[in-house]
């Protein structure tokens, strides 16, 4: 059976399948424009008592959320894997990281007091943090769970209210945490979720009623969502697709970086846009690159590692591959025509190594999203970090080296939002936020962490006079 559906209309059912057997999970009716304007309304209505109500107070339902996340761990794992094909391990990792966004925003009343300062004689001014009203968030398919936790407890414990689109690929996630929410005790009208594909994104997109949207997916969309939702005036954090690029030095530790690149770009069968992508070898690093050929080779597609997405995810990156090959890369390790153990069907492909790319070649320019490691031999560090610069993209980019001097020179000229060193998926925990640059990002903030606060919330500011107004020069 395909994964694939003709293009289900807004009112019809949409059919999920596991990408690990193409076994049905179930069915999700998508949402009209209509349904979709009306969850908005229901949010703006909500919003006043909801935002009216303390920090501490939507602090408060967060900690409950959190514990109930972490009560339901097991069930949210089976879940996201299901639909998804993540492993049990990586889909409770990725739920993980979620829960530490929760902690985060459930100690929004510690960081959200404003600023208070004496200008000058008898006069004050004063910073509030206020919630912009109904936001809106469109997330992947590759984070089922970690992705709608780095958004929801962040805009709603600042006061928000939040209208919620999951990929239409796994919704079944996004509908059980808002679940575990409304018996965590935020009211009904407070989260609303709605599914479907381009249309559901496009209104979400230039709705009147939503101030801010966040969206996370594939570059070209994060910069449709940007224009239509910036040209609508409100204000848009669009997270776009990777070529995330690691450099390795001949002094970098061998079990170290073999490990770490590994599985940097095996880790949930390449689909994050964390990834490993391009391995930069500067000089003699051949007995590395043989060790990662080696332990690549012994990885098990349906034991350490899951499908891809579905059956035009999985075209796409052979197609990759075939045209690597084509234009003369070599197939150092080949994961074409692998089938997931205990998997006789689905969307199925092992973990592949290109080596002899060329800076030129596709493999070496466009995000795959895949467990595709392509190697590209250079001479000179300089010779590397000039490919790199040369990304269209700045999602990370990772230095491999025991030079601390050398390590330093890379982080401050990779051209890339997050940088690793001896770190091959260098996410930043919090409180630190998670964001790239360039067509890896579009718009203004973070989505976790300070800019994150800033991005879901407006500052009023307020100067006050009080005492004696004899005062002289008061305004300066």
């Amino acid at each position: 059976m395909s994964t694939e559906l003709n293009n289900t209309a807004p009112g019809s059912e949409h059919v999920i399948f596991n990408p690990a057997d193409s076994s049905e999970l179930g069915r999700v009716r998508w949402s009209t424009i209509e349904e979709i304007d009306r969850a908005v309304a229901t949010a703006a209505e909500a919003f006043p008592a909801w935002s009216g109500i303390t920090f501490k107070q939507r602090a408060q339902v967060m900690f409950s959320f959190k514990a109930r996340v972490e009560d339901n761990l097991d069930e949210l794992s089976e879940i996201c894997s299901a639909e998804n094909g993540k492993t049990a391990a990586e889909a409770r990792a990725g739920i993980i990281k979620g829960v530490e966004v929760i902690e985060y925003a459930a100690s929004i009343p510690q960081l959200i007091a404003g600023q208070y300062l004496e200008v000058s004689k008898g006069v004050t001014c004063r910073s509030i943090r206020e919630p912009l009203g109904v936001t809106a968030a469109i997330t992947p398919f590759n984070f089922p769970v970690m992705v709608p936790l780095w958004i929801i407890p962040l805009t709603l414990c600042l006061g928000n209210t939040l209208v919620l689109k999951p990929s239409e690929q796994v919704p079944f996630s996004a509908i059980r945490l808002r679940e575990l929410l409304l018996d965590a005790g935020l009211p009904e009208g407070a989260l609303q979720l709605v599914h479907g594909g381009r249309d559901a994104v496009e209104r979400l997109a230039v709705h009147p009623e939503i101030k801010a949207v966040a969206f996370v997916g594939s570059s070209k969309v994060a910069e449709i969502v940007y224009n239509k939702g910036t040209g609508s005036g409100k204000r848009v954090l669009a997270l776009g697709g990777a070529k995330n690029h690691l450099v390795l030095l001949p002094d970098a530790d061998p079990e170290l970086s073999t490990s770490n690149i590994v599985d940097s770009f095996v880790g949930s069968c390449g689909q994050r846009c964390m990834a490993a992508s391009v391995l930069l070898a500067v000089g003699d690093v051949q007995r590395i690159v043989d060790a990662i050929a080696e332990k690549t080779r012994a990885v098990i597609p349906g034991k350490d590692t899951g499908p891809v997405i579905s059956r035009s995810a999985l075209e796409k990156i052979t197609g990759y591959i075939d045209q690597a090959e084509r234009d003369g890369a070599t197939v150092l390790v080949d994961g074409r025509g692998v089938r997931g153990e205990g998997h006789p069907a689905g969307c199925w492909i092992g973990p592949t190594i290109l080596d002899n790319v060329r800076p030129e070649m596709s493999v070496a320019r466009e995000e795959i999203f895949g467990p595709v490691l392509s190697i590209i031999r250079t001479p000179t560090l300089e010779e590397a970090l000039e490919i790199e610069r040369n990304n269209p993209y700045g999602n990370a980019a990772t230095i491999y080296t025991q030079n601390g001097a050398l390590a330093k020179r890379c982080a401050e000229s990779f051209n890339a939002g997050m940088i690793g060193i001896n770190i091959g998926v260098p996410v930043p925990r919090e409180p630190f936020s998670f964001g790239g640059r360039n067509n890896s990002r579009f718009g203004y903030g973070d989505i976790t962490g300070p800019g994150a606060i800033e991005f879901w919330t407006t500052t009023r500011k307020i100067t006050e006079r009080w005492g004696d107004y004899k005062i002289a020069g008061w305004i300066s």
